[in-house]
């Protein structure tokens, strides 16, 4: 558990007895592609950190049509916005992948705030930089057009989780054409066609779940 919590950047300045007193009070827990961990309007109880795998957070309209905000994976954490308010949760949490996390209980969170400073200054730095990503996301539904959406999003989705080699970076990621639609806020038919016209391009290459993608072409 211990090695697990020196992956999460959120501990990074702890000492092995400040991890082994969380690691006490934590869970490790492995949940299957497609799990649901929390929805939308449900009470938070809960503070996750990824270990491995893939969280998408989203939200849903009345019409049952989800908007991806954000992919999650490994040393990444969520779920601290109801525990900190005290509200329901503002978005649905579900694995993409088989997915192993690290969980806290609402009341060892709240104690563990209290007792390291530090740990305040980052979850506040988490916010600031998921509510830019918010603001972002504003910004191009307003600005941009759709095509342009779909590019920005595979580029970050690139930037996230891929590897680089000179001009070309390569990232697996396990999301589907109409979770990529509601990532992007597009509809599935223009992805399609857009990502069509990337590879006839030779600036995307897919194969299954693997992007290859030449930031020299774009």
């Amino acid at each position: 558990m211990i090695d697990s919590l020196r992956e999460i950047a959120l501990f990074a300045n702890l000492d092995s007895y400040q991890l082994q007193n969380i690691a006490d009070k934590c869970t490790l827990r492995t949940y299957k592609a497609g799990t649901i961990l929390f929805r939308e309007n449900e009470p938070g109880t809960v503070f996750y950190l990824v270990v491995s795998g893939t969280v998408k957070i989203f939200t849903s309209n009345s019409r049952g049509e989800d908007k991806i905000m954000t992919i999650l994976s490994t040393g990444d954490s969520f779920g601290e916005l109801s525990l900190l308010d005290g509200r329901p949760r503002s978005a649905t949490a579900q694995a993409i992948e088989e997915t192993t996390v690290i969980s806290l209980a609402a009341k060892s969170f709240q104690v563990l705030l209290k007792t390291h400073f530090d740990l305040n200054l980052s979850i506040l730095k988490q916010l600031s930089i998921r509510l830019r990503e918010t603001n972002q996301q504003v910004h191009d539904l307003t600005y941009m057009d759709a095509r342009q959406r779909v590019v920005k999003n595979l580029i970050k989705l690139a930037n996230d989780h891929g590897t680089r080699g000179g001009t070309m970076v390569k990232f697996q990621i396990n999301l589907n054409y109409d979770e990529l639609s509601q990532l992007a806020g597009v509809a599935k038919p223009l992805v399609f066609q857009v990502l069509a016209e990337l590879q006839n391009k030779r600036i995307l290459t897919v194969s299954g779940n693997t992007y290859l993608l030449d930031l020299r072409q774009l």
